[in-house]
């Protein structure tokens, strides 16, 4: 699958910019470079060491399309695992169509989406899990999912497994050889410690899928559904917390007829506010729509933030108190976050009478911004960042999550085959298949080549 051509594509983003830079890969990268690159020192590109910056200008039929840095990275010192050229350039787009189509017409073709980096991985420059976190990196959008990527990118999951895998290996081995002597009834793996190994592998398998929800969250941003009647200021809440006017916000009831959703980074955490329809009995067909997406939205969500009219609360209190029952019986799962708002009208004592009725219950008003902090103080305060700030490697990929179940069931069996006693030829087959989905997960096995152009094809060119 490795292919000897050499590519090229631009590894900056498109459009006009201070600088650009176009990246080349293949053993041609250098020498085809060095044919329209000439240094202000005179000096042969093919000569140089690796890891060294260039000065000169690119040149074509004696015209000059620009100065530029040229950077060169020599096999096997490099991302690629080949020959590499950079060519930092001014950001104009023109510059940047001529010197690719320069290149294009003299040995080189336009890179395919990841293709740079698929090729570190056929060259065992990083394995696979490491190659998808690469495309992790440059999609982060918070402090939470950078780091999980970064940890991933460095070897994550890869470091967890790979004592496990070894010592699994060598026990499928011994249960291998065990086969060859089938009729000599012996037993060459201890099986005590098979055991032990089977244990410990089936606790770790366990610990990294339960960490997939979580870090799916984390990476992706945490749904968090703004639920409650109408006008008790859901929008206004949205508003106040994005600090914009990103809802339309109105005393007429049913202003919000579809979910409104956005995104804000609270403490390096992203959370994904869905400002829903307000729910209530109504006859308006296109408003009945919205209150069903408004439960949607809800069951999909990982924190529902119940909004009550505190003005209303003693006057209402027994249905309010049906209410929160009613959503806890519905989304069990579901963390639950109550509030009360309105506030800035309320009196002290009315304000106590509110949070002696309903535990844990935050007081604000969306509209004066009174409690705000608070309600940003609580929201991160509900997301275990415990096993970010532990380095603890968390799966954020669902084709590791995939392998990684697939891995547990064949583990799984293999227990119940050996506290059964039964011939080591009946789960043999099933040791094959765990090291096969834990290999799959780092490229270690075969992997089928439309798995790999899928998971680089959601990469950008450059990369």
């Amino acid at each position: 699958m490795i292919s000897n051509d050499t590519i090229i594509a631009l590894a900056t983003p498109s459009g006009i910019g201070a600088i650009s830079v176009i990246r080349l890969s293949g053993e041609e990268s250098i020498s085809i470079a060095s044919q329209f690159f000439k240094s202000i020192r005179g000096k042969a590109l093919q000569e140089q060491k690796t890891h060294t910056i260039h000065l000169g200008h690119i040149v074509n039929n004696g015209q000059i399309i620009d100065e530029v840095l040229v950077s060169i990275f020599k096999n096997p010192h490099s991302y690629t695992g080949e020959n590499i050229v950079e060519i930092s350039c001014h950001g104009s787009s023109y510059i940047q169509q001529e010197i690719l189509q320069l290149f294009l017409k003299n040995g080189c073709r336009m890179a395919d989406n990841g293709e740079f980096t698929m090729r570190a991985f056929l060259n065992g420059k990083m394995d696979l899990s490491q190659a998808e976190a690469v495309a992790d990196v440059i999609a982060s959008n918070s402090a939470a999912s950078h780091q999980m990527a970064i940890q991933q990118m460095r070897g994550g999951i890869t470091n967890e497994l790979k004592e496990l895998r070894g010592q699994l290996l060598d026990f499928a081995a011994l249960i291998e050889l065990e086969l060859d002597f089938s009729g000599e009834d012996v037993e060459f793996a201890d099986r005590t410690k098979f055991k032990e190994l089977v244990h410990t592998i089936s606790s770790v398998l366990k610990r990294l899928i339960d960490s997939f929800a979580f870090g799916n969250a984390m990476k992706n941003g945490i749904p968090v559904a703004i639920i409650g009647e109408p006008n008790v200021g859901k929008s206004t809440l949205l508003n106040a917390l994005l600090n914009e006017e990103k809802a339309i916000v109105s005393d007429i009831a049913g202003t919000t007829r579809d979910a409104i959703e956005d995104e804000l980074i609270i403490e390096g955490v992203a959370f994904r506010f869905i400002d829903t329809a307000g729910i209530r009995e109504t006859d308006d067909v296109v408003e009945n729509i919205g209150i069903q997406k408004a439960y949607e939205k809800a069951e999909k969500a990982q924190l529902i933030i119940f909004l009550i009219d505190a003005n209303k609360f003693e006057k209402n209190k027994e249905a309010f108190l049906e209410e929160i029952a009613t959503i806890e019986k519905r989304f069990p799962n579901k963390r639950l976050l109550v509030i009360a708002n309105k506030i800035d009208a309320l009196s002290d004592s009315q304000k106590n009478s509110i949070s002696s009725s309903i535990e844990d219950i935050l007081l604000l008003s969306a509209k004066q911004k009174i409690g705000i902090d608070t309600l940003t103080n609580e929201l991160t305060s509900l997301v275990n960042k415990g096993a970010l700030s532990n380095n603890e490697t968390i799966v954020t990929n669902s084709r590791h999550f995939e392998a990684l179940n697939n891995a547990l069931e064949s583990i799984l069996s293999v227990k119940n085959g050996i506290e059964a006693e039964i011939s080591s030829d009946l789960f043999a087959i099933d040791i094959r298949e765990c090291l096969r989905h834990l290999g799959n997960i780092t490229g270690e096995y075969d992997v089928d080549k439309d798995i790999l152009g899928h998971i680089f094809s959601n990469f950008c060119i450059g990369k």
